[in-house]
């Protein structure tokens, strides 16, 4: 079977039985890289077929369910892997099942590293470190690693032990096509390293740790007492920035003078005065996460006792200023949405002056714009959205064209109205980020953003996000990557990251908590941490569980009157500094365990350039200048540049290490660009 035949009756499948997906078997290969990338096909393909390749290339031989068509709008990348008891096992499957197994190896040992190494206190140089080594290697030449006086943890020892085994017994087992044995070994090795992550000390590094905070936990609260109790909790959980639901399908949380009606659950309140004060006592960020061109939900109006088509507050005001399908419908087929068009100035004048309000009488620190983008559509199906009266018009006046007469078939004037209605969004960016910044130059602008490839993306949503990024409208991306396992959260977070090897935008990566086990939501924030992006972001408030709380208040709380840790958006030089001295604990920490392998003159290279690297980091956070700024990117372009070399003999054992090293030098060298 032909690739395209298989994405074809997935696709098909997808329509007619939404909750039975099951993905035949393929010998389509995935890529086998320490940070794979997904492929995806030709971009004239539509959402779901994009999404469904990819979970064909990336999949093993089943595919849990893909959430129903109606929860589009946040779309989960199934696990890769389950088990089955059959026969035998595809290459699809294998490859899958030995990435997973190689990923969670290298981020456990990641974390537990961290973790031993965030309990010493660094009172050496590297190059003190090894002068200490190699007096005790002259004086006692036979005295090991793991000796009395300076053991590491031996049941950590016997866990990764166990573990690598467990990992060769599965290659041991594929290579005799022993498929039962080897579903044994996956299953118990990946359950080992589950049950043993060090839970209990210290993960986290300077970052963006956000939260969305949905109106449902908000609603829920019913008071500033009860809402202060919950950031209490996030604040104890190490959370340093909150978006915070203000505007939500038409409705502000708050009592608007621009707006026509405040949320109905929430009158006699201001949550977003409260939640301001709340935050900044906690010493969090609040920023006010609205939605932009998403107008209307049906469900939504199911709870407000409204009738199921009414078009909220604003669009029942101004019909004319909705986004209308090609047969002239307002709401969303599947996710019962309806949308503001994009191309109404009207719209935009409205919509910039509800954020300019948020942005003066509340003082927020950042503004995150949601739904940003048309409505989801299939143009091949002839599904598409834009028609409303205005736009039209406007189009017709720029190509002398009906864009309703138009069809995806007519691919030059298609792609000029894809490209026109692309170029409304882009603008309403722009224009925003001008009249906040002139307001509020400290202001925080983020969008939450699909991952997808770029061309399916402008074809099917009209959000190029990555124009925003580069024209300076916007300081933090926050991609949707939402999925429930950590290497499809890898593989949809790659291409961002890529794109912000080119760009000043902080990447923040969201990961959905619904559905999601405790465990593995804690492995994806360890991919996140050992990935160069700056932070990542839970969705949502109203699916943190006592035990996640726990885990996070363990792993990533602050410590009893400590000072705060820099937030990487506020200080990005003392981020850059506090980054780098927990990777110079962790080189000491190898060094005095005598487990980091490097010969001379390697060594005493590495070792002088870390020092003078931390030196001059140091400085820059204690006293910036353009000057030192400049000169610590110099060295610090120099020292990423000959890593390699210098690991090259630790890189042969420990490359996913080695890799996380060269990640987070490369977060450090994008923070003093900033």
């Amino acid at each position: 079977m032909r690739r395209e035949d298989v994405c074809t009756a997935l696709y098909v499948q997808k329509w007619n039985a939404p909750e039975k997906l099951i993905v035949p078997n393929s010998q389509f290969p995935i890529p086998n890289s320490q940070f794979p990338i997904p492929l995806f096909l030709d971009s004239n393909m539509t959402y779901y077929k994009s999404l469904l390749s990819f979970c064909l290339l990336t999949s093993a031989f089943c595919l849990p369910t893909l959430e129903a068509r109606a929860q589009i709008d946040n779309v989960v990348v199934p696990s890769q892997v389950s088990i089955h008891q059959k026969a035998d096992l595809t290459a699809v499957e294998v490859t899958a099942m030995m990435q997973e197994l190689e990923g969670l190896l290298g981020r456990f040992e990641s974390a537990l590293l961290t973790a031993e190494a965030a309990n010493r206190e660094r009172d050496t140089s590297i190059s003190t470190a090894i002068e200490h080594l190699l007096v005790e290697q002259i004086i006692e030449p036979t005295k090991e690693a793991s000796s009395s006086d300076r053991p590491r943890d031996y049941s950590s020892n016997q866990i990764l032990a166990q573990a690598r085994r467990g990992l060769q017994n599965f290659r041991d087992a594929i290579a005799k096509q022993d498929f039962p044995r080897a579903r044994q070994e996956w299953s118990q090795t990946r359950r080992l390293l589950w049950d043993n992550y060090p839970l209990n000390r210290k993960l986290a590094q300077p970052e963006i740790r956000a939260i969305w905070l949905d109106r449902g936990t908000i609603v829920r609260a019913k008071s500033e007492k009860d809402l202060a109790q919950l950031f209490d909790q996030l604040a104890a959980a190490g959370f340093n920035t909150i978006f915070f639901e203000t505007v939500n399908a038409s409705y502000p949380i708050y009592p608007s003078r621009v707006a026509p009606e405040q949320n109905p659950l929430v009158r006699g309140w201001d949550p977003l005065a409260a939640a301001v004060k709340l935050a900044h006592q906690r010493q969090m960020e609040l920023h006010a996460w609205v939605w932009i061109f998403a107008a209307a939900n049906q469900r939504h109006n199911i709870l407000l006792n409204q009738p199921v088509d009414y078009l909220g507050p604003v669009l029942e005001a101004h019909p004319e200023w909705a986004n209308l399908d090609q047969e002239g419908r307002v709401f969303h087929p599947d996710t019962k949405k309806a949308f503001f068009d994009p191309a109404n100035p009207e719209v935009q004048r409205y919509l910039i002056a509800l954020l300019e309000e948020i942005a003066s009488r509340y003082e927020v620190d950042g503004i995150q714009l949601d739904y940003i983008r048309y409505p989801f559509q299939e143009p091949n199906i002839n599904q598409t959205y834009g028609y409303s009266m205005v736009a039209r018009q406007q189009f017709h006046r720029q190509t002398g064209v009906d864009p309703a007469e138009i069809r995806p078939s007519d691919r030059d004037l298609w792609r000029e109205w894809t490209d026109f209605r692309t170029q409304q969004i882009d603008r309403f960016v722009a224009s925003a980020a001008k009249k906040l910044r002139q307001q509020n130059p400290d202001l925080i602008l983020s969008a939450a953003v699909f991952p997808i490839p770029r061309p399916d993306r402008i074809h099917t949503l009209q959000q190029h996000w990555e124009i925003w990024a580069e024209e300076g409208n916007l300081d933090m991306i926050v991609p949707m990557t939402y999925a429930l396992d950590t290497n499809s959260l890898q593989q949809l977070a790659e291409p961002v990251v890529s794109f912000s090897n080119r760009d000043r935008s902080l990447i923040v990566p969201g990961i959905r908590l619904l559905q999601l086990p405790d465990i593995v939501a804690v492995d994806q924030i360890q991919l996140l941490r050992d990935l160069p992006v700056n932070g990542y972001s839970l969705f949502a408030a109203e699916n943190l569980n006592e035990n996640l709380h726990e885990i996070f208040r363990r792993t990533q709380g602050p410590e009893e009157e400590s000072i705060p840790e820099p937030v990487p958006y506020r200080q990005p030089l003392k981020t850059a500094a506090d980054r780098y001295e927990i990777l110079l604990r962790e080189w000491c920490f190898l060094l005095e365990t005598n487990q980091l392998k490097m010969r001379e003159p390697a060594l005493s290279e590495w070792s002088q350039q870390a020092d003078a690297l931390s030196m001059l980091l140091e400085s820059i956070a204690e006293e910036p200048s353009n000057s030192k700024v400049s000169k610590a990117q110099s060295a610090l372009s120099s020292f990423r540049s000959r890593l390699p070399k210098w690991m090259r003999e630790h890189g042969t054992e420990k490359p996913y290490q080695v890799q996380v090293w060269d990640n987070r030098l490369q977060t450090i060298e994008r923070l003093l660009g900033i």
